[in-house]
This record gives C-alpha cells, sequence and structure tokens, in this order.
C-alpha cells in the first residue's frame, strides 16, 4: 500500500516537505498518545514562532522511513499529529493524512488556517484539529507580515464549526501584541461564532522558559464564563 502511494507521488515529481519527525509525544495531542509529522512551510512570518526553522520549505526527512517506523507503531499509538510550520503548505499533506488514515491511526493536525480549501478536504479525514487563533482580525497582518491574513482564518474557523468534529481555538498571547481587553473581545467574538474549546497559552521567550505575562484574575474568570471548556497554561 505505501510502495503505491509512494510510486504515485513520484510519478507527479513531488515529494512531501517533512522537516521533524516525533515517534511519540503525550503533548500534541489532548488525551492521546501520537507521533507528530512536522512540515516545512509557512508564507507567515510571527515573530514569536518557536518553529522559525520550519518557516522555508525543502523539508529532507523520508517519507517512506516515517511510513516505516509507524506501522511498527500501529497498536502502540493513539494518532498522528501533523504540525508545522504549517502542515497545509504542503499540498500533499491530505494525501499524507489519508495514508496514515489507512494505516488505522487517528489524525489530527495544528493549523493556523492559512489554506481553507485544504482543510476542508482534509476534515473528512481528521479526528482532532488544533486551530491557532492568533489575534483579533484586524491585528493579523501586523502579526504575520502578510496583508489580508484574516481572511482565510475565518474561513477555516465556519469550515471547523460547520464541520462539527472536535477541534480547540487557542491563542498564544502577550500584551505587546494583543491587549488584555482585545483578548477579551476576541474570545467574545469566538464564542459567539460557536466555539466551545479555547485556550490561552502564555508566550514564553523559549518553550522551557517562565510566562512573560499573565492575564488578571478577572480575565481568566470571563474566558472561563465564555466556552464550555476553556485552559490557561
Amino acid at each position: 500500500m505505501s510502495d503505491c502511494f509512494l510510486t504515485n507521488l513520484n510519478h507527479g515529481k513531488r515529494t512531501p516537505s517533512i522537516g521533524g519527525f516525533v515517534p511519540f509525544s503525550t503533548v500534541d495531542w489532548p488525551g492521546e498518545l501520537s507521533a507528530v509529522v512536522f512540515i516545512a512551510g509557512c508564507p507567515w512570518a510571527c515573530h514569536y514562532c518557536h518553529n522559525p526553522h520550519l518557516q522555508q520549505r525543502g523539508g529532507a526527512l523520508s517519507w517512506e522511513n516515517i511510513l516505516s517506523t509507524l506501522q511498527k507503531r500501529v497498536g502502540l499509538l493513539d494518532g498522528v499529529v501533523f504540525s508545522g510550520g504549517e502542515p497545509f503548505s504542503d499540498p500533499l499533506c491530505t494525501q499524507l493524512i489519508r495514508q496514515v488514515k489507512a494505516l488505522g491511526f487517528k489524525v489530527a493536525v495544528h493549523t493556523a488556517g492559512i489554506y481553507p480549501s485544504r482543510l476542508r478536504e482534509a476534515l473528512p479525514s481528521l479526528d482532532w484539529v488544533g486551530f491557532d487563533i492568533k489575534t483579533t482580525p484586524g491585528g493579523y497582518p501586523a502579526l504575520t507580515g502578510r496583508h489580508q491574513s484574516a481572511e482565510p482564518v475565518q474561513q477555516c474557523l465556519e469550515a471547523l464549526i460547520a464541520w462539527g468534529g472536535p477541534f480547540e481555538c487557542r491563542t498564544t498571547w502577550h500584551p505587546d501584541w494583543l491587549t488584555e481587553t482585545a483578548l477579551l473581545d476576541l474570545a467574545q467574538r469566538l464564542s459567539a461564532q460557536g466555539v466551545r474549546k479555547y485556550a490561552v497559552q502564555r508566550s514564553r521567550s523559549t518553550t522551557r522558559s517562565l510566562p512573560v505575562a499573565e492575564v488578571s484574575l478577572i480575565g481568566r474568570t470571563t474566558l472561563r464564563g465564555l466556552f464550555q471548556t476553556f485552559s490557561y497554561r
């Protein structure tokens, strides 16, 4: 099965742009033991990105080798997460998702909502989505370095709500680019649109450092009241 799939990719003279692979993770999909495939490539240039080395396309890892590793972990892992970079920056991502699904794994993605049509194509094969909501609509161009970058995000959010499957919206927060008042306004907007699970991730200078700022107790209480499930981490 995998040999046929790889032949189809090679026939199209395209190979997946894979920039990293973690064979075991307990933190990338809440409640699930997963492997993580990191797709290299992202058209945005968010200044707080923790994976800037994955912004450029051209990952050198072999999909064939990753598939071989995953086949050995059938029954040991719950699922596979596609992250990045931005996983849907690679037009082959949905094909990779379907291939992993065919092995018997559940599949999740972490996405910033840049490619609405590719997300919609993948949704029937997905079991969970971690969806980054970076800021208010008006703040997207300054944060991402791209004009009109809020528009595809809204389209992706509408697709997720219509899908009806499990997803979490999350915002990496720092008052320098999103005041607490703006964060609460954003959360109220999301709640009104139908988002039921939301997380605020406190910005850190590195993944292991302490948060650089805290949402007030009143703000956290307000956020908890807006959603069925709220996480502050």
